[in-house]
C-alpha cells in the first residue's frame, strides 16, 4: 500500500510538471511595441506604386515560435489614420469611394490558426475591410529574438510579413472608382511587428 501510494505521488507530480511544462512552452505573450511595428501597403496610381500606412491601431500576439500551433493573434485598425503624404489623397480614402470611414471605422483581422512551413510560419485569419470579411492567409518570418539587452529579465521578438489582397473583393473602391485604370486593384500589405515580453 506504501509503495502504490509513493508511485501515485510520483506519478501526480510527474503530470503536474508536464502541465506546467507545457502551458510554459506554449503561453507566450507578447506586448507590441506600437513605437517599432508599422502596419503598411502599396497600390499602383497608374504605373507608380504608391505607399502609405495606418497609425493608429492595436493588437495582441500570444505566439510561441517553438509551438506556433497554440499561438493567436488579432488586429484593430483605425481607418481615419491612413496616411499616404498627401492630405487629400488621405481623405479621399476615407471617403464613401473607397473606405467609407464614417461608416466602417475600423478594419480587423483575428487569427484562427498558426502553422510552421519552409520559409517561417503563416497565420492563417479573417480579415474584415468595410462590411465584407474574407479568410486570409499571411505568410511571416521571425527576424530575430533574445534578451533585451538594456532591460534585465526582458525579451524581445521581431516579426515581418505580409499579404497580397485585391481591393475589389473588400468593395474598396466603389462606382468609378472599382475599375483599376487609376488605381491599381491589388494591394500588398506589409507588417513588422517588435514585440517585448517578461521572461
Amino acid at each position: 500500500m506504501t509503495k502504490f501510494v509513493s508511485l501515485t505521488k510520483t506519478a501526480l507530480a510527474s503530470m503536474v510538471f508536464w502541465v506546467t511544462a507545457h502551458n510554459t512552452a506554449t503561453a507566450q505573450t507578447w506586448n507590441i511595441d506600437k513605437n517599432h511595428t508599422k502596419i503598411s501597403f502599396e497600390i499602383n496610381h497608374f504605373f507608380t506604386p504608391v505607399e502609405g500606412y495606418f497609425n493608429d491601431f492595436e493588437g495582441s500576439l500570444d505566439f510561441n515560435p517553438d509551438n506556433p500551433e497554440q499561438s493567436s493573434t488579432s488586429f484593430t485598425i483605425k481607418v481615419n489614420s491612413v496616411k499616404t503624404d498627401s492630405e487629400k489623397r488621405d481623405k479621399h480614402l476615407q471617403s464613401a469611394d473607397f473606405f467609407n470611414a464614417a461608416k466602417f471605422p475600423e478594419m480587423k483581422f483575428s487569427s484562427t490558426r498558426f502553422e510552421k512551413t519552409d520559409d517561417g510560419y503563416v497565420v492563417k485569419g479573417n480579415l474584415t475591410i468595410r462590411d465584407v470579411t474574407k479568410p486570409v492567409e499571411v505568410p511571416f518570418k521571425v527576424l530575430g529574438r533574445g534578451d533585451h539587452p538594456m532591460k534585465k529579465g526582458m525579451e524581445l521578438i521581431a516579426i515581418k510579413g505580409g499579404l497580397t489582397i485585391n481591393r475589389n473583393d473588400f468593395g474598396v473602391g466603389t462606382g468609378s472608382w472599382a475599375a483599376t485604370t487609376v488605381v491599381g486593384d491589388e494591394v500588398a500589405i506589409k507588417i513588422v511587428i517588435e514585440g517585448n515580453r517578461k521572461k
